[in-house]
């Protein structure tokens, strides 16, 4: 289960803009994900404490398994479980109008092994996702993307907005990622210029919060997870590259927000603009969790040379009243009282 408080501060934050939900059917696919847990359970919250009568079908290779996980959520009256792979997954019947695609594998090491199955995973399954809203009738649609598109950021830009032409090195079987959400961007692009389509693009960046991964690519959440062990808090290169992490009722409330009530065919970066270094993260997150894992830093920083970045420029979302609303040091300490109160 969510944090209640995390739920409402999101339900009153939307606030008007759930309206147009009322009676509506809604279509989700990584609804089993982080994201999508955080979706579906805000969904759920402004469902029942609104009256809004929608529903949502949420996508999954497993009904069975995420029932057993989710109980609360997938066995609420409102959702509908779909059972299929994101590339070729039977379309439900009937009409829909919002599609929220937040279905995506960025795992470093997925990508590592297999960048040709990530790239074409990527770009099949946003084609066939665009493909059922064609065919439903969906009006509004938001893709989640990522930072990555932008590439390396360069050591002397403080923050990426979305406008810099940055790209991923397409030399580099790692961009896989950067690359395949590039093309599903330039996908929905295409549907909107030709079907009509009405779209936007969270460009989304580092997060923390509960359901986060603790043994997965998130650096912040192998943190916590060490730190709930007991266990020393590795920091596998030098602790210099800087972060941002935005807290995921922000991130839940920034992505429906964009959805319902930002502009057709806004891009807009979602991530938090609180600075911090791997290194640093790494000793808060040991100090939240009373001392108790030391931090080892592997790595020693190259004399000279700029740490890299990882930093989103958020103006575009300010403009859209869109803020961080939870400081870093609280978005950790929720996260941890969160896995340390889960049952085992």
């Amino acid at each position: 289960m969510l944090p209640a408080d995390d739920l409402d501060s999101i339900v009153g934050r939307v606030g008007q803009a759930w309206e147009p939900l009322s009676g509506k059917r809604l279509f989700l696919t990584g609804g089993t994900g982080f994201f999508g847990k955080w979706l579906v359970g805000s969904f759920l919250r402004a469902n029942d404490r609104l009256g809004l009568g929608a529903s949502l079908h949420l996508l999954t290779r497993s009904p069975e398994r995420f029932r057993a996980a989710e109980p609360a959520l997938a066995n609420h009256p409102a959702v509908t479980l779909v059972p299929g792979d994101l590339r070729d997954f039977p379309f439900p019947e009937g009409g829909f109008s919002h599609c929220l695609h937040a279905a995506t594998d960025a795992d470093t090491a997925l990508i590592e092994r297999d960048p040709a199955g990530t790239l074409a995973a990527t770009y099949a399954g946003t084609e066939r996702v665009l493909a059922f809203c064609r065919q439903a009738g969906v009006g509004r649609f938001l893709l989640t993307s990522s930072g990555a598109v932008y590439g390396v950021q360069a050591p002397d830009l403080p923050r990426v907005p979305e406008s810099y032409p940055g790209a991923p090195d397409p030399q580099g079987p790692a961009s896989a990622y950067g690359e395949g959400k590039r093309l599903a961007e330039l996908l929905l692009a295409i549907h909107r210029r030709q079907w009509g389509l009405q779209g936007v693009v969270a460009r989304c960046w580092a997060f923390v919060g509960p359901h986060l991964p603790l043994e997965a690519h998130f650096a912040v959440g192998n943190f916590i997870g060490a730190a709930l062990r007991r266990e020393p808090i590795i920091v596998k290169g030098d602790g210099t590259p800087a972060r941002t992490y935005l807290y995921a009722s922000d991130l839940a409330w920034w992505l429906w927000r964009l959805l319902l009530a930002a502009p057709d065919g806004t891009v807009c970066n979602v991530g938090a603009e609180e600075e911090v270094s791997i290194a640093g993260v790494a000793r808060l997150v040991a100090e939240i969790a009373g001392g108790g894992s030391p931090v080892r830093i592997l790595g020693t920083p190259v004399p000279g040379r700029a740490p890299a970045r990882y930093v989103p420029a958020i103006d575009r979302a300010a403009g859209l009243g869109l803020r961080p609303s939870v400081p870093l040091r609280a978005a950790l300490e929720k996260t941890l009282r969160f896995y340390a109160m889960r049952p085992t």
